[in-house]
């Protein structure tokens, strides 16, 4: 069974590695950022929502900087989809 499993290996380490994103998102990469997106919004939402509710400020801090944190990674993802999108549109169609 192993001797099965090493060529697939060795098949899988030939192969060259990309330097550089594809030019195009595909429909399943765009469904996962969509989901990637939603889950650090939501997230944001909750930490925000939950050091309201709390009197402890120790633990809202830590609630507000996790609820930042979201938002940092939330924008980032757009920033490089936007950068993407630019690129995208920079493309002479010939």
């Amino acid at each position: 069974m192993q001797q099965t499993q090493i060529p697939n290996q060795q098949s899988q380490q030939n192969q060259a590695i990309m330097q550089q994103p594809p030019a195009i998102i595909s429909t399943k990469d765009q469904l996962y950022l969509t989901d990637m997106l939603s889950w650090n919004l939501i997230a944001m939402k909750k930490a925000h929502f939950f050091a309201q509710q709390c009197q402890d400020q120790d633990i809202i801090q830590a609630l507000e900087n996790a609820g930042s944190m979201h938002q940092r990674h939330y924008e980032k993802i757009l920033t490089h989809l936007n950068a993407t999108q630019n690129q995208q549109q920079s493309i002479p169609v010939q």
